[in-house]
């Protein structure tokens, strides 16, 4: 049952905290960072029948359809990208409801203020799906049961509680009558729903903490599944892009455009902003002829961070992070950091960095657009925020946000990729052809057009510090983190959290404590990345956490569990992590002829925790992983068979970017444009991944990112072990090893 639009989020809103994405004491306070305006227009509350709307995730008619035939379909808040939302959502709902999660079809559900369940917010992303609507999904289902069994009561003429459900049927047990949902829904939907409903005791649960199967599975495995890329609708035109060889220069001439349009298939040849696009009738007539044009395009500027200069490159931009001299804001601070500096008996510096990264997704995007007879314009676009891309497609469209209709087709890559990016996204693009030709647009990225516009995981640097008394142990750490993070850029919060977390909030008992962020904006487009921060400041502070245990003469281990004696979920994780690799060892050891040292790392992303070691060799000087142990604590999951496989795909996405990754700046330009250059994990470069999970009980924790943090620090502790060689930046293969 589809909704009539609300008004969706401004992305540029001011006062969104990256420490408001985080589970605290059990409740989920994302909103408490919003202004009260904000809330107000994403909920669309206020205003005639938006002011009495019912509270998101409670009307049932707006996620569950039951059929005639006994089916089911879930629309939900949340969209599928990989990552098995679909099939958690399933089993949240099916426990409650009474109905086998393999019967439930899910999709996407359309912008409406029903579905703004994460506190006022609907978005898909910062490993926080379920764990924000674990208990609402379950009482949507309990809600949707009970009001089953009281329109049974009344076909039946008995008391409600003489009633059972089986699998989306009740059942009258002591007259042996029966009805199924589908018979049922009408009169349910017609009745007030309970604010009372019991939910079903844990210790019954049958499909809630099971490893059932993916419900998407059989789909994607015989080429059902349809992404972005695979739709069509009747009477639309394909269309391709060149970009601009220097983000945000212009196009000022097509010397052969009349040559472009006498091309086979060739509709119309356009210039937008940043690009030239060619319509014609199919996609690789268009891209021949878009790649044909002759463009002049403007100049860039000759120099400078300030924009993507004629000179700019990562070695420039890390260069003017690293010189950066402007006073930082703290962002945490603990103690007197220069009383115990001046009582140390020793102290240990490091500067770490990390570079560029691509999404390097393996969909590229793509968009449909179309304008209605009606006034009304359809948009198919992969996303994450389905009611921010209404607003941003009401304004590329010229119309308003109630006249858009958003679909959001199932992701073939995520990790942060589908957040509205500006020039980063095409929907834009595919809207302004639309408008132009008047007919459907289907416009796709090219792989090369991708890899030179998507927006990025920022370069970043720290300079950490420490102090070390005479036992070894460190008294007092600093650090001085220069860039810019995603919240910062889009949100407008300072300091930015996405900057620094990671770093700040450690749980080591540091007693003396002093971090410091420098916002140094960056002149590309930037954007969240799988974990975001996490993704590269953990590596930073689980690095140097090894070096201060050199320094001090303490093993890396035996440091953790000393700095954790006050967190016993922190010793645990360390106990059991140490159990699954066959007990802690460092190394180097002997393996069937060949050396090896072990790594170890710690990670406290998105309100889960984990411990990481990992084992590795050099082969031809370079860095061969073996095997990577992870002791994984989310507090509770709700399908244990998701939540390793998660785990495991972020093991494999942090080994690339420790290993081979890296996107890079030279003269102006992004150096690669495809897989050929652009290095990713190779199959033969994945080791062994065991993950062992454990439920501590703690507050709901986040899944989908949380697994790659620690592996950096793992493999690059791993490896100073083996060779003696610090490696402080990413990826490894820029590191010299041969001669170690």
């Amino acid at each position: 049952m589809i909704l009539a639009p609300a008004s969706a989020l401004e992305l540029a809103a001011g006062g969104l905290s990256r420490r408001a994405f985080i589970l605290r004491s059990g409740a989920f306070v994302l909103g408490a960072a919003l202004p009260t305006r904000v809330l107000a227009e994403v909920a669309g509350a206020g205003e005639g029948a938006a002011a009495i709307a019912p509270a998101p995730g409670t009307r049932v008619a707006a996620f569950i359809e039951i059929g005639a035939d006994n089916s089911v379909r879930f629309l939900s808040p949340f969209v599928e990208g990989g990552q098995g939302i679909a099939t958690g959502m399933a089993q949240t709902v099916g426990e409650e409801l009474d109905v086998d999660p393999a019967r439930i079809a899910v999709e996407c559900a359309p912008p409406g203020p029903d579905y703004m369940v994460v506190n006022g917010m609907r978005l898909t992303g910062g490993s926080f799906s379920t764990r924000s609507s674990f208990p609402v999904m379950r009482r949507l289902g309990a809600t949707a049961r009970d009001m089953l069994l009281r329109a049974a009561a009344a076909r039946l003429e008995v008391d409600a509680g003489s009633l059972t459900t089986h699998d989306g049927t009740v059942v009258h047990a002591p007259s042996g009558r029966t009805l199924t949902y589908g018979a049922l829904a009408e009169e349910a939907l017609a009745l007030t729903p309970r604010e009372d409903v019991a939910l079903r005791d844990p210790a019954t649960f049958r499909w809630i903490g099971k490893p059932i199967g993916r419900i998407d599975v059989a789909d994607k495995s015989r080429g059902l599944a349809k992404y972005t890329i695979d739709l069509a609708v009747d009477g639309m035109l394909f269309a391709a892009v060149v970009h601009a060889p220097h983000y945000a220069t212009e196009p000022k001439s097509l010397a052969n455009e009349v040559d472009v349009k006498a091309m086979p298939g060739v509709h119309s040849v356009h210039t937008l902003p940043g690009a030239v696009a060619v319509t014609a009738d199919s996609w690789w007539r268009a891209r021949k002829a878009v790649e044909a044009l002759d463009v002049t395009w403007t100049d860039p500027e000759p120099t400078g961070i300030a924009t993507v200069a004629a000179d700019f490159s990562s070695d420039g931009m890390l260069a003017a992070l690293k010189g950066s001299t402007e006073a930082g804001v703290s962002v945490e601070a603990e103690g007197n950091t220069d009383a115990a500096f001046a009582a140390a008996a020793n102290t240990v510096e490091a500067e770490y960095h990390a570079p560029y990264l691509n999404h390097a997704q393996l969909e590229p995007p793509s968009a449909i657009a179309r304008f209605n007879d009606d006034g009304t314009l359809e948009v198919w676009l992969p996303n994450q925020m389905p009611e921010a891309f209404q607003k941003l497609c009401a304004d590329a469209g010229d119309v308003g946000p109630d006249k858009v209709r958003i679909h959001s087709p199932i992701l073939g890559g995520f990790f942060g990729r589908h957040f509205t990016y500006g020039s980063g996204n095409p929907f834009p693009q595919a809207i302004a052809l639309a408008k132009a030709t008047g007919r459907p647009v289907k416009l796709v990225w090219s792989r090369e057009e991708e890899f030179r516009m998507d927006a990025m995981r920022p370069l970043s640097f720290t300079r950490l510090k420490a102090a070390i008394g005479a036992d070894g142990m460190p008294t007092a750490i600093t650090t001085r983190t220069v860039g810019e993070g995603p919240l910062g850029r889009y949100f407008g919060l300072t300091p930015d959290s996405s900057a620094v977390e990671g770093i700040t909030e450690k749980p080591y008992a540091v007693p003396n404590r002093s971090m410091e962020y420098v916002k140094l904006p960056h002149p590309v487009n930037i954007a969240f990345w799988r974990s975001v921060g996490h993704s590269m400041n953990d590596f930073f502070y689980e690095g140097f956490l090894d070096e201060i245990a050199e320094a001090g003469g303490r093993d890396p281990f035996e440091l953790r569990k000393a700095l954790l004696a006050h967190s016993p979920r922190h010793l645990t994780l360390l106990d059991e992590v140490a159990n699954i690799s066959g007990g802690w060892k460092r190394g180097p050891y002997e393996v069937d002829g060949n050396r090896r040292a072990r790594g170890l790392a710690m990670a406290s992303p998105f309100g889960s925790e984990t411990a990481t070691i990992a084992e590795v060799s050099l082969e031809d000087g370079s860095v061969k992983v073996h095997h990577v142990w992870v002791a994984f604590d989310p507090g509770s999951v709700v399908n244990p068979a998701i939540v390793k496989a998660q785990v495991e795909s972020a093991v494999a996405l942090g080994l690339s970017e420790t290993l081979v990754e890296q996107a890079v700046y030279e003269n102006g330009l992004r150096r690669d444009a495809n897989y050929d250059t652009y290095q990713v994990l190779r199959r033969e470069m994945m080791p062994q991944v065991t993950v062992s999970i454990v439920e501590s009980g703690a507050p709901m924790g986040g899944v989908g990112e949380p697994g790659l943090p620690g592996v950096p620090g793992a493999v690059v502790n791993a490896v100073a072990a083996l060779t003696g060689v610090r490696a402080r930046s990413l990826p490894l293969a820029n590191t010299q090893l041969s001669g170690a």
